[in-house]
């Protein structure tokens, strides 16, 4: 089929070169990268650096008390390794634990929701085994900016007003940290300093004094995280009852067993082929495996331009399918490999009308389980765009972060982090923040795949991707929960199909459903909704309209914050590309 013209300019261009390349959801984590790779550090040192300056740069979107996934592949490898950073349940979130406390599902703020943070060591791991800067250098950069502060972006500045009162009046301890001495949020561009965490980052390099070389460094600072001051500090201070989403007042059941008993680490990557390409997802603990099965519904199809009324009907459909599946079958542990096999692709390409659907229709078998579809009530979260919202209630939706690298040797690595979002839970007063919220997306029913366990991971909606095409290899990935595989898609078929650089296809207008179950609190499900930009046109709005989808305009420049970065491995180029929304993220390199 023949897509959309490719557009003749892009808002920012798509930087090119041979040194090396950083693309993320803030330029200060970008300058960072690409500053160490300019001081000789690789890929992987720059990830992490920027990684951890995202911690002050999106304080609202990801913490040092989160999580992430992320693929990477250095130059030797043959294929990306997927770089698991989701801790698991702690050992005393049970089901009949959260039952007993009068929940029916896992609050979405609050230490009770909170799993073992992952994020932090599965930084340490990557930079251990694939960097070659010591600790102390990568986390020079985070220090500064928690002492010397950084500028609260609008929409950080806003969460914070949107939980001020939930801050005062029940978790003095972020009171202090993000209000004024008034009690008064902070306005848009205020200096935030945050010289506690220093400090934690501080003793976490301490902690290495004495080892004999860089890998005993960082193996100490882990150690000081899982089995040291940060696990007890925590673990004490969370286990006081405090306010959560639903209302009450609940103590955390973290522990530091529970930190000492998780590691950061890796594992293989799951992989489909499409036009020619291979696409690289992490396993179903996260949602990835539903891109997967999309590209394989949509492969043989000629209705593939997301700019088109046929193109954007079908790729909603096939997102509800894929994402059906999702919540009927994927889980920790779980085997998703046959949704991918040919018989049942062909079966769900089958279920692919001209209308839009308002059942939700997951593969069936003898194990499917059904979510109970809740429909959202007005008073609650707009339409997901991704970036945090709070309700009446308190409740808080936090997003996510992105950071990529590429660098002159070849390495190349893809980051979402995410959690620890300041409105999260409440401030720890000797760490200088929070820890994530992650268990809201497990089920306190047993038949779930994705139900609570302890020892389990949460089905996370982290999904970073990584793809070759012959001697190209890009890394790529977007902050937005439910939606980051759904503003995915349209960027890979309007790259692999319809040959736009990925700069073009960021910027090119995109779509999501809302017709799936909400992995966060409180997990609503909207039949046949659908969000597109208004970019789309009235041609094509109007015609998902027609086919009955419950359209959603969010605007022109509102959906998707798409990064990636890319290398030719028979010339030497490498590239990269960021989203223009928000004015937020950015590329950088030579």
């Amino acid at each position: 089929m023949t897509f959309t013209p490719q557009p003749s300019f892009t808002t920012r261009p798509q930087l090119s070169g041979a040194f090396g390349m950083a693309a993320s959801t803030h330029a200060t984590a970008t300058a960072v990268a690409q500053s160490v790779l300019e001081r000789g550090g690789n890929a992987f040192d720059a990830a992490c650096a920027g990684g951890f300056a995202l911690h002050l740069a999106e304080p609202h979107l990801n913490g040092p008390g989160g999580d992430l996934v992320g693929l990477f592949q250095p130059a030797d490898a043959a294929e990306p390794t997927v770089l698991m950073g989701q801790g698991p349940a702690p050992a005393g979130a049970t089901i009949s634990h959260f039952r007993a406390e009068g929940l029916d599902l896992v609050p979405g703020t609050g230490g009770l929701a909170a799993a073992v943070p992952g994020a932090v060591d599965a930084w340490f791991v990557l930079l251990r085994d694939h960097g070659t800067w010591e600790l102390a250098d990568v986390l020079a950069y985070a220090i500064d900016l928690a002492r010397s502060g950084h500028p609260l972006l609008p929409t950080a500045a806003a969460t914070i007003g949107r939980v001020a009162v939930q801050f005062r009046e029940h978790w003095p301890s972020s009171a202090e940290l993000w209000l004024d001495a008034e009690g008064a949020p902070p306005a848009a561009g205020t200096r935030h300093r945050n010289p506690t965490y220093a400090r934690t980052l501080e003793r976490l390099v301490k902690a290495g004094d004495g080892a004999a070389d860089r890998v005993g460094r960082i193996e100490a600072a882990r150690a000081a995280w899982r089995t040291g001051f940060v696990a007890d500090a925590a673990s004490a201070f969370l286990g006081a009852p405090h306010r959560h989403a639903d209302g009450g007042d609940h103590a955390a059941v973290i522990t530091p067993a529970d930190f000492a008993g998780f590691e950061a680490g890796y594992e293989q990557p799951l992989s489909v082929s499409f036009r020619g390409a291979t696409v690289f997802k992490a396993g179903a603990w996260t949602q990835g495996p539903a891109l997967l099965e999309a590209l394989r519904i949509l492969e043989p199809l000629d209705t593939l331009d997301p700019a088109t009324p046929e193109g954007a009907h079908t790729i909603l459909e096939t997102l509800k399918l894929v994402l059906a599946d999702r919540d009927a079958h994927f889980g920790d542990g779980a085997d998703v490999a046959w949704l991918l096999a040919d018989p049942q692709v062909a079966a769900r390409r089958a279920l692919l009308g001209g209308v839009a659907s308002a059942d939700w229709r997951a593969t069936e078998r003898d194990d499917t389980w059904v979510p109970p579809l809740r429909r959202p009530d007005a008073s609650g979260p707009a339409a997901g765009t991704g970036e945090p919202t709070v309700a009446k209630t308190g409740q808080t939706r936090g997003d996510t972060c992105q950071i990529d690298v590429v660098d002159r040797w070849g390495n190349i690595v893809a980051v979402t982090p995410s959690g620890g979002w300041l409105q999260s839970s409440p401030t720890i007063p000797e760490l200088g923040f929070c820890l994530g919220t992650r268990l809201q997306v497990a089920w306190l029913d047993e038949s779930s795949p994705s139900a609570l366990r302890p020892g389990r991971r949460p089905r996370t909606t982290l999904s970073p991707t990584m793809v070759h095409q012959g001697d190209t290899v890009i890394a790529m990935g977007t902050p937005g929960g439910d939606q980051q595989d759904q503003w995915q898609l349209p960027m890979l078929l309007r790259m692999l199909v319809g040959g736009y650089t990925a700069q073009q296809a960021i910027d090119a207008p995109t779509l999501h459903t809302t017709a799936m179950v909400d992995s966060f609190w409180p997990r609503t499900w909207t039949p046949a909704g659908a969000v597109v930009e208004d970019r789309l046109g009235d041609e094509v709005i109007d015609a998902l309209v027609a086919r009955g989808h419950a359209v959603t305009r969010a605007g022109d420049w509102a959906l998707g914050r798409l990064g990636a970065v890319g290398l030719d491995r028979a010339t030497g180029e490498l590239w990269a590309a960021a989203n223009p929304r928000g004015m937020q993220g950015y590329a950088a390199g030579r």
